[in-house]
């Protein structure tokens, strides 16, 4: 497996990001490519040039990018032709910097299929999905607020190019999901992974709830949620030996991307998360 990080955890522009990670010897990086500086609209192809021999000069790849809108996902029938018209021009400019994972949150998926949302979000991710496939992208799923067999379920739903991109403190924060038991069910989905920790502090807290906070107030919400606290890389629940094992047992080989959104010293948190992982690595 491999260890990379989200350039924007940096709290800096993509090409420090790109520099830190580097000189912490990493093999890739995923960067934000909705909005701001590295967004289809922003990028002019000068600067896709310069992007491109700066991860050439420090021999890393772009391991996924993150095509995340925010909001409610792809639940609103109403803004799904925009959203995936721009998933669409971001699974493009993945194949320009040949990674082929666009990641994502995509809503809540209800559990039950007769419920409205859930076909809604179907025809939105299986028009997303088979348009990645062409591109031999997957579009991944981010791991969130459902369980690990619902979202299953909705995988087996779609037509191709959709997959996940699993979150273990997701599950352990929100979800109550037990990370070790979603790998070995979601195995034929996993294409790419986030390297972050924490601890849930309300069972009783509903995962919906929370993720539509987050549609409505973003990052900043997240960290103001009372039921749950994002830690630093091997000080919350996750269970890092028996999560890397499974990933391990399963011929995981991709990347282990650090995402660290909270803490007032993002850029020291990472660093401790690399040399957690690369101990937790050596040992299994």
């Amino acid at each position: 497996m491999k260890i990379g990080v989200i350039t924007d955890c940096f709290k800096e522009n993509h090409y420090k990001g790109i520099e830190h990670a580097a000189a912490l010897g990493l093999q890739g990086v995923q960067i934000y490519a909705t909005t701001g500086e590295f967004s289809p609209e922003s990028l002019t192809e000068e600067e896709k040039l310069s992007y491109k021999q700066l991860l050439q000069d420090k021999g890393m790849v772009v391991s996924a990018l993150c095509g995340d809108m925010g909001g409610y996902g792809f639940e609103r029938a109403e803004d799904n032709a925009l959203r995936i018209e721009m998933t669409k021009k971001i699974v493009d400019l993945a194949v320009e910097f040949g990674t082929n994972v666009v990641t994502t949150h995509i809503g809540v998926i209800p559990a039950d299929k007769s419920h409205p949302r859930y076909q809604v979000m179907l025809d939105a991710l299986t028009e997303c999905g088979l348009y990645a496939k062409s591109k031999g992208v997957t579009l991944a799923i981010e791991t969130g607020p459902e369980k690990a067999p619902t979202l299953l379920g909705f995988l087996q739903d779609t037509k191709g190019g959709v997959g996940v991109n699993l979150d273990p403190a997701n599950f352990a924060m929100v979800t109550g999901q037990e990370p070790v038991e979603a790998v070995y069910l979601l195995k034929d989905y996993i294409v790419h992974t986030h390297a972050k920790d924490g601890v849930m502090l309300d069972p009783e807290q509903d995962p919906t709830d929370v993720y539509h906070a987050f549609a409505v107030g973003g990052v900043d919400a997240l960290n103001a949620c009372k039921g749950f606290k994002e830690l630093p890389l091997g000080e919350g629940e996750v269970d890092w030996k028996k999560y890397l094992g499974a990933l391990k047992e399963i011929g995981f080989d991709g990347f282990l991307t650090i995402e660290r959104e909270a803490g007032d010293n993002p850029k020291a948190d990472i660093e401790l998360a690399v040399n957690f992982l690369r101990k937790e690595l050596e040992a299994i």
